[in-house]
């Protein structure tokens, strides 16, 4: 009997990972769309297989408050929003390189790394205040500059697109 219960708790145990494989759909947003994740991504929220998602989508993700200073802004800032690595989990992202595609079409290619390695946000919120359009909002990807002062140079400046609309995964 003791055999059988090991056993079928190993076949139980091997078969969990299985789970996280298959996609899944995401809720579908019931507000306003601000962000777009499509490409290599398993879970969706609609017929043409992307994942959209309306501001209290994006603030039920893993969120954190990140003060930092920016090129673009003086002194520190406190900014709201969810961790980019949170998104990627959430749309079970299976690629490397993320296409950031701001409203006037501006984009850069962003390393799904640096979500990894920092505490990068889609802020939504500056100095607790929502982020308009008018203030690179609805959405701006934001690095830690004061954490690490290494990432305060071009290549990373470049990264840092403000006013997203959507994120297409390599």
């Amino acid at each position: 009997m003791k055999q059988y219960f090991v056993l079928g708790l190993m076949t139980l145990v091997a078969a969990l990972p299985l789970a996280n494989i298959h996609a899944h759909e995401l809720s579908k947003p019931s507000g306003k769309v601000i962000l777009t994740v499509s490409g290599s991504i398993k879970n969706t929220n609609t017929p043409d297989g992307t994942a959209q998602f309306d501001r209290e989508m994006l603030m039920n993700l893993e969120v954190i408050e990140l003060k930092t200073e920016t090129p673009w802004s003086e002194g520190v800032d406190s900014y709201r929003g969810p961790l980019l690595r949170s998104l990627i989990a959430t749309v079970g992202a299976e690629g490397g390189d993320l296409t950031v595609t701001a409203l006037n079409d501006f984009s850069s290619v962003v390393p799904s790394q640096d979500g990894e390695e920092y505490n990068v946000i889609l802020a939504m919120e500056l100095n607790g205040v929502p982020m308009s359009v008018r203030n690179k909002g609805p959405l701006f990807l934001v690095y830690p500059f004061s954490d690490y002062p290494s990432l305060n140079n071009e290549v990373i400046h470049n990264r840092s697109v403000w006013q997203i609309k959507s994120i297409h995964v390599e």
